[in-house]
């Protein structure tokens, strides 16, 4: 029956064979902690390494030895919450969650469950234009569990306990989005969120972020129907496949009479499948109880205060001040502030100088570039007080916008000043409107049927700019040639 679902003129709606459908989704997503040490010992959190080479005697579960909290975890946590505007527990504990697993040396996961250290909160997200807040229900602290490895021996699994109790911080949302772009926006702001604290360097490609995404479908209006989730998603790209995927398969079933069964599943990115992997577990399969190693943690307001004094400027607080300040359009504020780093770099070109102009600039040339050479903004082989001068060079019309990006290709390529390279070329645009003129007269003698065209047909003119233009070898000014053509040509 896949043939029979297909999307509505409403994004957040799905045609079924029985009519419209509505997809509920919640986000549980696992961010790591930006901390040098685990949550509980000292053993480093260094990315990569040798396995079972960060491993310390409480990560491993040796008998005796006690969980420390790393206050450092403790103070990212609360930052997190002040930055997604949620209510700060100042008495929060840690509990046992008890299962089974190779790479879970304890025999159950350091984590929180009835008092977490936040509560409540919300994420504001753009999609199509249309401004939605997401509500978060709460942020916990756990432990990380080991890693498994199944394909080094045909007849052996192997354990690496590195990322064993490495601190993370899940970020439980709200059944709020319904549709598969909502939940890739929201996920995309909540890294944003998280670089601009410096609370997670939230890298997907290592495991530093990642989903298990709650879908289930419903008639509108209906009660909500039976969820399933899809763990570890671990790209913004796969969380939206694996919603649009698995809504899909729900509805199918539904529509063929059947009943969604609660589970856990596994989406196959290559397949573009969700798989079953084990029937979903309740809390109470957990048996939690409050871990009798570790005292509550007790927070005091005047802590917390302290954390948020220090907090940066947030995305959309500086979103608005961009728009204000520099005259930003909504659509080129939230380009520039996607990224801590990418900000950062246009208010350097931008200050003293045209922000519209400005941004265009780093949007549609720096940024097109760098998306084109696969390239990070820390990596710009053009640093914003390179494309200043460009810029300035480009107001001063010392340069043509054409010379600018030719100007910009060589900087990109060799470096250098950007004033230097202008003087040192010839490169400086013809504003003598004298030798202009010259030039001009000079194609029109040549061209006297082309005259006679844009003279019944102005809209024909560009052919004698480009003439002209390509006769001074870029150096005309375009304003001066445009001025000069249309007095001759009576336009």
């Amino acid at each position: 029956m896949q043939d029979k679902v297909k999307a509505t003129t409403n994004t957040n709606l799905i045609e079924g064979a029985t009519g419209e459908w509505e997809i509920i989704v919640g986000l549980e997503v696992h961010a790591q902690v930006a901390s040098a040490s685990k949550l509980f010992s000292g053993a480093s959190t260094a990315f990569g390494g040798d396995p079972n080479s960060h491993v310390s005697l409480v990560d491993a579960a040796m008998p005796g030895m006690l969980p420390v909290i790393n206050s450092e975890c403790i103070a990212q946590a609360v930052r997190t919450g002040l930055g997604i505007k949620a209510a700060i527990n100042l008495k929060s504990v840690f509990d046992r969650k008890n299962y089974f697993y190779p790479d879970l040396p304890q025999g159950y996961q350091i984590s929180q469950y009835k008092q977490p250290i936040v509560g409540e909160g919300e994420v504001e997200i753009d999609v199509d234009g249309e401004t939605m807040k997401v509500g978060i229900e709460r942020l916990h602290l756990e432990q990380d569990a080991g890693k498994s490895i199944h394909d080094q021996h045909p007849e052996y699994s192997y354990v690496d306990l590195n990322r064993s109790g490495v601190a993370l911080m899940e970020i439980v949302s709200k059944p709020d989005m319904r549709s598969a772009k909502q939940a890739q926006a929201y996920v995309s702001k909540l890294r944003t969120i998280l670089r601009y604290l410096g609370t997670s360097d939230a890298d997907m490609e290592k495991g530093n972020l990642r989903a298990d995404v709650n879908v289930s479908v419903r008639k509108p209006d209906d009660p909500l129907g039976t969820r399933c989730e899809i763990k570890n998603v671990n790209s913004i790209r796969f969380i939206g496949q694996a919603i649009e995927v698995e809504a899909r398969r729900q509805i199918d079933i539904i529509e063929d009479g059947g009943t969604i069964a609660q589970e856990t599943r596994l989406f196959d990115s290559v397949k573009g499948e969700t798989r079953s992997m084990r029937s979903k577990e309740e809390a109470h399969d957990y048996r939690y109880f409050p871990d009798p190693d570790l005292l509550p943690l007790e927070l005091t307001q005047e802590y917390v205060d302290d954390l948020e004094r220090g907090l940066p400027e947030m995305p959309d607080e500086k979103k608005d001040r961009f728009m204000r300040d520099f005259g930003l359009s909504d659509y080129d504020a939230g380009v520039l502030i996607a990224e801590r780093g990418k900000a950062d770099y246009f208010e350097k070109v931008a200050e003293g100088r045209d922000g519209k102009f400005a941004a265009n600039w780093v949007i549609n040339e720096l940024f097109g570039r760098l998306n084109k050479e696969g390239l990070s903004i820390e990596a710009s082989p053009v640093s914003a007080a390179q494309l200043g001068s460009i810029v300035d060079l480009i107001a001063s019309d010392t340069i043509s916008g054409k010379i600018a990006k030719d100007l910009f290709d060589i900087v990109w390529s060799e470096g250098g000043d950007p004033a230097g390279i202008v003087e040192k070329r010839g490169m400086k645009q013809v504003t003598d409107t004298g030798a202009i003129e010259k030039t001009v007269d000079e194609i029109m003698a040549a061209n006297p049927d082309k005259v006679e065209q844009v003279k019944a047909k102005p809209n024909l003119m560009g052919w004698f700019v480009g003439q002209v233009m390509k006769a001074s070898g870029g150096k005309a000014n375009p304003k001066a040639v445009n001025e000069i053509l249309k007095q001759k040509l009576g336009i």
